[in-house]
C-alpha cells in the first residue's frame, strides 16, 4: 500500500463525514461566536478540543449561566463514550507505532468510528487509513467551524437543519453497518437507552448510556445464542 492509495481510500471512505460536518460546524461556529470567541480560539479548540457534543455544549451551557465547574464536568462525561470506541480498535493497532495509535485514538469521533469499524470489519484496512479519515473529518470540522464564526450571520443557517444534520450523519452510518443479529440488538439497545434517558430528563450523558446499553444487549444476545447453540 502506497501513500496515495491511502490517501484515495481514505478520502473516499471520509467524504460522507466530511459533507455532513460542513452543514454542523457552521452552526457550532455561530454559537462558538456568540459567547465571544473569535476564529482563532475556535480553531485551536476545534484542534486540541474534537468532540463535536463537546464543542455545541460549551456554548449553549455558557449562554445558559451554567458554572465552569458544571461545563466541564458535563463535557467530560458526556465524552466519555471515546475511551469505548478507542477500546473497540485495539485488537487492530496491537502492531503499530504508539504514536500512531494515540493520534489515531485521539482524534476518534461517533462518525468516523461507524466508518473505520466497517472498513475493518470487511478486511483491507489500517490504522494508518483509519488514522487519515479522522484527520480528514476533523479538518472538515475545523474549517466549517471556522466558516461558521467569520461568516455564520450572513449564511443564516436555521438550527432545526443543523440538528437533523447531526441526526441524518447516524443514520447513514446505522443502514451501511452489516446487518446482523448482534448489530440489531445493538442498535435497538442503543436507541432505547437514549429515549429513556431523555425521558427522564438525562439528556447530558444520554448517548453515554445509550451505547453503553446497546453493546451490553449486544453481548448478551450472542452469550444466550452460544449457550442455545
Amino acid at each position: 500500500m502506497n501513500a496515495r492509495e491511502d490517501i484515495k481510500a481514505s478520502f473516499s471512505a471520509a467524504i460522507p463525514i466530511m459533507l455532513g460536518y460542513v452543514a454542523i460546524g457552521i452552526p457550532c461556529g455561530i454559537l462558538s461566536a456568540s459567547i465571544g470567541l473569535n476564529w482563532l480560539q475556535v480553531l485551536i479548540m476545534c484542534v486540541l478540543f474534537y468532540s463535536g457534543a463537546g464543542q455545541f455544549m460549551l456554548p449553549n451551557m455558557w449562554l445558559a449561566g451554567s458554572s465552569v465547574l458544571s461545563i466541564i464536568a458535563s463535557i467530560s462525561f458526556v465524552n466519555t463514550r471515546q475511551m469505548l470506541y478507542s477500546a473497540a480498535f485495539a485488537p487492530w493497532c496491537q502492531r503499530v507505532s504508539k504514536r500512531l495509535s494515540f493520534l489515531f485514538s485521539a482524534t476518534v469521533t461517533d462518525e468516523s468510528f461507524g466508518v473505520n469499524m466497517r472498513c475493518f470489519q470487511s478486511g483491507h484496512w489500517s490504522v494508518r487509513r483509519a488514522t487519515l479519515v479522522n484527520l480528514l473529518s476533523q479538518s472538515s470540522w475545523t474549517a466549517s467551524c471556522v466558516v461558521g464564526v467569520l461568516f455564520g450571520n450572513a449564511l443564516g443557517i436555521p438550527q432545526a437543519i443543523a440538528a437533523f444534520a447531526m441526526t441524518s450523519i447516524f443514520i447513514c452510518l446505522l443502514v451501511t453497518q452489516k446487518i446482523t443479529s448482534a448489530n440489531v440488538a445493538a442498535a435497538l439497545g442503543a436507541i432505547a437507552g437514549v429515549v429513556v434517558c431523555k425521558c427522564v430528563g438525562l439528556g447530558g450523558p444520554a448517548i453515554f448510556i445509550g451505547a453503553i446499553v446497546g453493546v451490553a444487549c449486544a453481548f448478551a444476545f450472542e452469550r444466550v445464542r452460544e449457550r442455545v447453540r
